[in-house]
């Protein structure tokens, strides 16, 4: 699934930034292509993420593809999202794959009952 604002910066990429990148040659149907037009390697795409951490002042030690998952994973339950729906999202077969995410939850509802319960 692609929220809005995801969508918006999808499109707009596939417009206006993707036929930029390749010269001369047809575009492939992959959306992150090369200067030749063909598909991004896995390991060409990873160098790009690192690239735009080390932009965004993130420590390449501090970025990995799981680190990425785990922030998604987090970032949705602390929003409110529903454990299952998660598990859906990260392709987890197994429910309790997915709860070792929820352990940040449980420390945000900690702070959540301290700061908004009367005896918290």
């Amino acid at each position: 699934p692609l929220g809005d604002e995801a969508r918006y910066w999808v499109e707009r990429f596939i417009a206006e930034g993707r036929p930029g990148l390749v010269r001369g040659q047809g575009l492939t149907a992959d959306l992150f292509p090369t200067r030749r037009g063909k598909a991004m390697s896995r390991q060409a795409f990873w160098q790009n993420i690192k690239r735009y951490g080390q932009i965004a002042g993130i420590e390449p030690q501090h970025l990995s593809p799981h680190v990425l998952r785990h922030a998604f994973a987090t970032h949705l339950l602390n929003h409110g999202a529903d454990l299952r729906a998660v598990q859906m999202l990260l392709g987890h077969s197994d429910l309790s794959t997915t709860q070792i995410y929820t352990h940040v939850s449980r420390e945000r509802l900690k702070q959540l009952h301290s700061r908004h319960h009367p005896r918290g």
